[in-house]
């Protein structure tokens, strides 16, 4: 178990809660704290992109030419309750790696004397982890290698050293990859989750005169949701001439080979050994959760065979006081810790923004509510949780699951989508997939085109 050390930067007798990646979850429990934080305690956010990457749109953009600038969002109004609510002083957001994890302490790339900070490592009393998952290559801003795929325990293999998170970055990602899908005659897509189903249409509406192919390993497309969900994006693939190939995985050898063919595209095989040639291969699989940090912070925070995290109803990191499974006295060795989003072993919750963001709400209300029943004359944090012996409050509130629901685009206007037992599909879609809406649920105005250049 490794452990950092514990220096006390911030000004004295503040106290800090710090969040660990600002996406969905960590956006929403950054605003619940700032709004919620008694005096003498900070909101530090802490993530390695300059603006929020709206992910869901990556893919449309990585194909659609003239939009790539709406995904990334400014972080502006992070701590703001609402626009005539400005926050209180104090909190501030770190544009950052985080290159270490401690019980009390999170290292960092970097010191912000600008802040109190100065040396790279930042002491905290409660965290909230929400650093989510490593994105599949298609969409890894960070990876150096479009067919890049991870370690155990979500490391990426390849990371670029010179990408730094900036919008400006970020944009010129997207464009690139809109020149590879523009000059590839033919598009190999691996993978039938939403990703692998937006991208193949998404091509083959732009592009109708390539040949675009999507493997699935499995028999059915979004499985864990309503099988007329997988009937309509199969009628929908027809009408845009998406070859389909289900039940069947991709041999990932053939991916590192190299092999090419007569007309100079690459050949790959199924494991069944069905030959399949492209121009570019989209692996739209892979996704890993992002608990590296945790693992080598206390190898018994993640859980093996997953890679994710394992948490108590309340959010909070759940690593028990003791091995003995008999005893009565149950808790959590790291009370002040709470992890959400992909990160964290949730109960059965999908993957999603939305589960996320619902999480992180409660794990910022948790957060307020132990700092509320702190009493002045207790001691800091980290002897408090000592002295409560990590048992759960039985007054923090629960994370419950809801049922699964998705919205997936399959082509330029249509979307298929399912809330709760209800399955349906729209046509209304827009080119940019409606951007301005996450733009204003993140605190930004947006009056015309030109402001989502900011």
């Amino acid at each position: 178990m490794s452990t950092s050390s514990q220096t006390f930067n911030a000004p004295a007798g503040l106290k800090t809660v710090v969040v660990l990646g600002a996406s969905y979850g960590g956006h929403r429990a950054a605003k619940v704290l700032a709004g919620g934080l008694p005096d003498g305690w900070r909101v530090v956010v802490i993530d390695r992109n300059s603006h929020a990457n709206h992910v869901y749109n990556l893919p449309r953009y990585a194909v659609l030419p003239g939009h790539e600038h709406k995904a990334f969002i400014p972080y502006d109004n992070i701590f703001s309750i609402s626009p005539s609510s400005p926050p209180k002083a104090g909190h501030i957001r770190l544009h950052a790696h985080i290159t270490s994890l401690g019980p009390h302490s999170v290292g960092l790339s970097r010191s912000f004397p600008e802040y109190g900070i100065e040396e790279p490592l930042l002491h905290f009393d409660y965290a909230i982890y929400a650093l989510g998952s490593h994105l599949p290559s298609p969409i890894n801003l960070w990876s150096a290698n479009p067919d890049a795929d991870f370690e155990k325990h979500g490391t990426p293999k390849s990371i670029s050293p010179s990408y730094q998170g900036t919008k400006p970055e970020g944009i010129c990602w997207l464009q690139r990859h809109q020149k590879r899908v523009k000059e590839a005659s033919s598009v190999l897509i691996v993978g039938g989750g939403a990703l692998g189903i937006q991208f193949a249409s998404d091509i083959a509406a732009v592009y109708p005169n390539k040949q675009v192919t999507l493997i699935h390993s499995r028999r059915r497309l979004l499985p864990k949701f309503d099988e007329s969900i997988h009937t309509e994006i199969l009628q929908c693939f027809e009408e845009l001439n998406v070859e389909v190939v289900l039940g069947e995985r991709l041999d990932l050898q053939s991916v590192h080979e190299g092999k090419t063919n007569e007309a100079g595209q690459r050949v790959v095989r199924t494991t069944t050994g069905r030959q399949v040639p492209a121009d570019l291969i989209l692996l739209c699989t892979g996704q890993v959760p992002n608990t590296g940090l945790l693992a080598e912070m206390d190898p018994r925070a993640v859980i093996p065979d997953s890679g994710l995290a394992p948490v108590l109803r309340t959010m909070q990191l759940n690593v028990p006081l003791s091995n003995d499974s008999s005893t009565c006295e149950q808790g959590s060795l790291y009370p002040h810790i709470f992890v959400v989003g992909d990160a964290a072993d949730a109960f059965g919750a999908i993957n999603a923004g939305h589960n996320a963001y619902y999480q992180a709400e409660v794990a910022a209300h948790n957060v307020l509510k132990m700092i509320s029943n702190q009493d002045s004359s207790r001691p800091a944090s980290s002897e408090l949780a000592e002295n409560k012996h990590g048992k759960v409050d039985e007054e923090l509130g629960w994370y419950t699951p809801g049922q699964p629901r998705i919205k997936v685009s399959v082509g330029l206007a249509k979307t298929v989508f399912q809330v709760d037992d209800v399955v349906g599909t729209k046509s209304d879609g827009m080119d940019d997939l409606n951007a301005s809406a996450m733009w204003s649920f993140l605190g930004m105005k947006v009056v015309g085109e030109e402001d989502m250049f900011a």
